[in-house]
């Protein structure tokens, strides 16, 4: 049996956690449910799993990052809805039973979005 019960939060590093904040609360519906000095925590719809941001002012690269994968009932939608909020987002890539895209949030950070049946 594994010491480790559950994946507690995921978290991503940002320049400016004010901007940040009200970037996921208004491009994708994230509600705050903590407020730190440095961090937020966000609940994302019916998920058990927060998303955690945290100011980081060292922030330099981008790459090699983890990321995200979010699911929806309607990828097209969805997609559709990030474009018209001004979200930078990649085209749906369908690999088999998975439909998928990568889009940014406002300082560059990959994030994914997927559905399947």
């Amino acid at each position: 049996m594994s010491f480790i019960e559950r994946i507690d939060t995921v978290c991503i590093k940002v320049r400016n956690i004010e901007e940040s904040s009200l970037w996921y609360q208004e491009k994708l519906g994230f509600k705050v449910v903590y407020q730190g000095l440095s961090y937020r925590v966000l609940s994302i719809g019916d998920s058990s799993v927060p998303l955690t941001i945290e100011q980081d002012n060292d922030k330099t690269s981008t790459s090699n990052q983890t990321y995200p994968i979010f699911f929806t009932k309607n990828i097209k939608e969805t997609y559709q809805s990030l474009k018209e909020k001004g979200v930078s987002c990649g085209e749906i890539q369908i690999d088999g039973v998975n439909n998928f895209f990568d889009f940014y949030d406002a300082d560059g950070n990959k994030l994914q979005v997927c559905f399947w049946e």
